[in-house]
């Protein structure tokens, strides 16, 4: 099989993560008979990252930025993204071409002598970079310290072997990526710890005007049904004018309903949360088409609002 796109440069960062989901996409598009190349960029979010110091600003797209100047500026073709780290706002010259299927989105947890979090003295540490992560632990009640760090993957679960921490809070789809999903002491219900918008998705993006490598990237990577699923989550998100590493969760699943005729059809079901200016989580959730999910996820966020979430002024990721 051949294609007519050439040869595919494909962006990532230097992560062990970020360079296995690049790989996922090569190999996909290997399949379909496209010669690919992988370039690495390094961002300014893994140099702060690597340093130990703290990520400039509000920390919005410090991960992200990098690659889509090397795709803006034709160093690469392909840019391989964690979806939730996407700022919400389209950036010009560039397009989103696919949103392949989605890794589990929920949280799970990785504590010492195999706890779950229900089972950690009042007192213990758990470590999380996630100010959602934070609040939803918080609201739980269970007498735990929290408290911030930083790192990579592998970087987190090594404070919990060190004694550092008595346990960290991570995405399960990373460590299913990397194989270590096996470390995991304990995968969080949604109803306690609803994840990032967006969280567990990629998205793959090309410059506008390579219209044929769109199509191309399309055909081969892209899943409507997670599509639809997390376009309503970060809908959520760019409503409420937050960015992405607030204190909002969201969760989209496609069910299957019956409508007016008896017909099983596909629809989305919504939940989210966000913070007060106390603090306190509001939580609600929706049901509607997935061919709205976007209007879906706004009208959420309205409720949110209404019932006494914090706006978090203009929108940023």
């Amino acid at each position: 099989m051949t294609t007519e796109v050439g040869t595919v440069r494909i962006g990532t960062r230097a992560s062990l993560l970020a360079r296995t989901q690049t790989q996922l996409v090569a190999d996909a598009l290997t399949a379909r008979g496209a010669e690919v190349e992988i370039v690495h960029i390094t961002t300014d979010g893994d140099r702060t990252q690597a340093a130990g110091t703290p990520i400039p600003g509000t920390g919005v797209g410090v991960f992200t930025s990098a690659l889509r100047d090397a795709l803006l500026d034709g160093r690469i073709d392909v840019a391989v993204h964690s979806y939730k780290d996407l700022p919400t706002a389209p950036l010009p010259g560039i397009v989103l071409a696919a949103v392949p299927e989605r890794a589990d989105p929920r949280d799970v947890l990785v504590a010492r002598d195999h706890m779950v979090l229900g089972e950690l003295p009042p007192g213990s540490v758990v470590g999380t970079g996630s100010p959602r992560r934070a609040a939803q632990i918080d609201a739980l009640g269970l007498g735990l310290q929290v408290v911030g760090i930083r790192g990579n993957v592998e970087t987190r679960i090594r404070k919990v072997t060190d004694g550092e921490v008595d346990g960290v809070v991570l995405a399960r789809a990373g460590l299913l990526r990397i194989g270590r999903a096996g470390e995991a002491t304990e995968v969080l219900d949604p109803v306690q710890m609803l994840p990032a918008p967006a969280q567990g998705a990629l998205a793959v993006e090309c410059r506008v005007a390579d219209t044929a490598l769109e199509t191309f990237l399309r055909s081969t990577l892209h899943d409507e049904a997670t599509a639809a699923a997390v376009t309503a989550e970060r809908a959520v998100l760019a409503e409420l004018g937050s960015p992405c590493d607030a204190a909002i969760g969201a969760l989209a699943d496609v069910v299957e309903d019956l409508d007016d005729d008896g017909r099983i059809v596909e629809r989305l079901s919504l939940r989210a949360f966000a913070t007060t200016a106390e603090g306190a989580l509001v939580r609600n959730s929706a049901t509607g088409e997935t061919k709205d999910a976007e209007q879906l996820g706004r009208s959420l966020a309205a409720e949110l609002l209404a019932d006494g979430a914090e706006p978090r002024g203009a929108t940023s990721a």
